[in-house]
């Protein structure tokens, strides 16, 4: 049994006799009211999402979850196979386990997955990625001195805030939590 306040996205908890996994957590204070968490949760068995309001100390279960790397392979159809690297047992999966962070998949990359029971009910990617730029406008001279920021798309069809001097062909590593363009990759 944990608090409220220790909660994380992606843990699995057993709330009102329902395992869930935490999809997005906020805490919320509003002046002189007491502080509560909002956290939206998914239903580990019917993919039902609800909304949920916790105080702070309140406490709840968290289901044990065994964590294990795959490797992304290819999308087949709705579905994206994952292998795993000791036994090149090949699982597919649900685009929704990935959530926000299925823009930045790229095959061959190693993503860690939470597993209950024998099935997989989270995917994280790694929290950051190299990804080739595919299309941005071109670099225009005297543009660094503003430092303003362009639009680029990468080879994963995500579109990233990088710096003017960036071109096309370039790669550079982005923070799969936040979206956001980190650096040139060496």
């Amino acid at each position: 049994m944990v608090k409220a306040s220790e909660l994380k996205r992606g843990q699995v908890i057993d709330y009102s006799g329902t395992r869930f996994t935490i999809k997005d957590i906020q805490h919320v204070a509003k002046g002189n009211w007491r502080s509560y968490y909002q956290v939206k949760l998914k239903n580990f068995v019917t993919g039902q999402i609800i909304d949920q309001r916790m105080a702070v100390d309140d406490r709840i279960e968290l289901v044990f979850v065994e964590t294990k790397d795959f490797e992304y392979l290819y999308k087949d159809g709705n579905e994206y196979v994952l292998a795993d690297p000791e036994t090149y047992d090949q699982t597919p999966v649900s685009a929704d386990l990935f959530g926000d962070s299925l823009q930045f998949l790229k095959e061959n990359i190693r993503v860690t997955c939470s597993i209950i029971d024998g099935k997989i009910v989270n995917i994280e990617l790694p929290n950051t990625v190299e990804l080739a730029v595919k299309d941005t406008p071109p670099v225009v001279k005297g543009a660094t001195a503003t430092n303003q920021p362009k639009e680029a798309i990468l080879e994963t069809g995500a579109k990233v805030r990088v710096p003017a001097f960036i071109q096309v062909g370039e790669v550079v590593r982005v923070d799969t939590r936040t979206g956001e363009y980190l650096e040139r990759a060496k």
